[in-house]
C-alpha cells in the first residue's frame, strides 16, 4: 500500500462554518477534529455527528462537507487562502472565529491512496470509516490521536510536519484494522486473505509475482489439490487463479512504469516475460492501453 500525503491543512473555524471538499478519485480524505463539534455530510446527503477526538477516513475520495450545523452556508476549501506551514501543510482560517480561543480546530489531509497489487482490496473497502478516540475498535490509535489533538491545539514549533506524519500513520492503521477486524463477512480478496485454504497461495504470489506461476504450484502452497483450490479461488475472488496472477502483475507493472519510471524492457524482465512484445500484449489486454501510452497519460495527469 502506498499512502502519501499530498496536502494537509490546519483549519480554524468559528461557531458557524461550512467547508466543501470535492471528490478526489485515487485519493483518500482524512479529517481529525481536535476541538469542537461538526457534522459530516456525504454527497448522498447522509450525515454523521462528530465531536472532539473523532477522525474520519474517506478511502475513495468522495465529495463531502464539514459543517457546524446542517443549514450552514458552505465554502469550497480550495478557495480559502492558506498560510504555508511547510512543504505540504498550510493553516486555513475561515474568518468566522472572533474569539482568542478557536471554537473549532480540524486537521485535514488529502492523500494519494494506491493499493498496488492489492488493488482489489479497494473495491471492498467501505467509502467512509469513522474512528472514535475513546472507542475500542482501534485501541492503538488512542495515544496517536491524543498526540494529534495536542499538536493541533498547541501549534508548537515543527507541529505541521509532525501532524502530517501522524496522519499518515493513522490512515494506514485504519486500513490495517479494517482488514484484521472489520470485514469478517466480506467477500472477494479480503475473504481470501483470511481463508487458510487460499492465504498461502496469495502470500507466495505477492511475494514473488515475477514467477511463472501455475495453478498446481499455487495449490501446493495451500496443501490442496489443483481442482479444489481452483474452485475455491473462483468462488471467493470471482476470477480464475491465473487471471488473478496476471492482474497482480499488471498492477505492479503500472506502478513501476508510472510511479518509479522503470523502463518497459526492465519491467518485462522483472515479470519473467520472454519478450517486451509479450509483456506489452498482456498489459494492453488487462489495462486497455499499451505500457508506453499508460506512462504518457500518467505523466500528463501529473502535470
Amino acid at each position: 500500500m502506498r499512502l502519501r500525503g499530498v496536502e494537509y491543512r490546519r483549519i480554524q473555524a468559528g461557531p458557524t462554518f461550512g467547508l466543501g471538499f470535492d471528490a478526489k478519485p485515487g485519493h483518500a480524505w482524512f479529517h481529525f477534529l481536535a476541538v469542537g463539534n461538526a457534522v459530516l455530510r456525504m454527497d448522498d446527503g447522509t450525515t454523521y455527528a462528530l465531536s472532539a477526538g473523532n477522525a474520519v477516513f474517506i478511502s475513495h475520495g468522495a465529495a463531502h462537507q464539514l459543517l457546524s450545523h446542517a443549514h450552514a452556508p458552505v465554502q469550497d476549501i480550495d478557495l480559502l487562502n492558506g498560510e504555508p506551514l511547510g512543504d505540504t501543510v498550510s493553516a486555513v482560517d475561515t474568518g468566522t472565529d472572533a474569539g482568542s480561543t478557536p471554537t473549532t480546530l480540524v486537521f485535514n489531509g488529502c492523500m494519494e491512496f494506491e493499493l498496488g497489487s492489492l488493488h482489489g482490496l479497494g473495491k471492498l473497502m467501505p467509502g467512509l470509516m469513522l474512528i472514535d478516540a475513546g472507542g475500542q475498535r482501534y485501541p492503538g490509535l488512542v495515544p496517536i490521536l491524543a498526540t494529534m489533538e495536542r499538536e493541533v491545539s498547541a501549534a508548537r514549533v515543527g507541529f505541521a510536519g509532525i501532524l502530517a506524519r501522524l496522519a499518515d500513520v493513522v490512515a494506514a492503521m485504519v486500513v490495517r484494522g479494517w482488514v484484521e477486524c472489520a470485514c469478517g463477512n466480506a467477500s472477494g480478496l479480503v475473504a481470501a486473505l483470511r481463508d487458510p485454504r487460499l492465504a498461502g497461495a496469495l502470500l507466495a504470489l505477492h511475494q514473488q509475482p515475477g514467477l511463472d506461476w501455475t495453478v498446481e504450484q499455487l495449490a501446493a502452497h495451500c496443501n490442496t489439490s489443483r481442482s479444489v483450490f481452483a474452485e475455491r479461488f473462483q468462488l471467493t475472488i470471482g476470477m480464475t487463479p491465473l487471471r488473478y496472477v496476471t492482474e497482480v502483475r499488471m498492477r505492479l507493472a503500472s506502478q513501476w512504469l508510472t510511479l518509479e519510471r522503470v523502463p518497459i524492457e526492465e519491467v518485462a524482465q522483472r515479470l519473467s516475460y520472454t519478450s517486451q512484445a509479450a509483456f506489452s500484449r498482456a498489459f494492453k489486454r488487462v489495462t486497455g492501453k499499451t505500457p508506453g501510452l499508460g506512462r504518457r497519460l500518467s505523466q500528463a495527469a501529473a502535470t
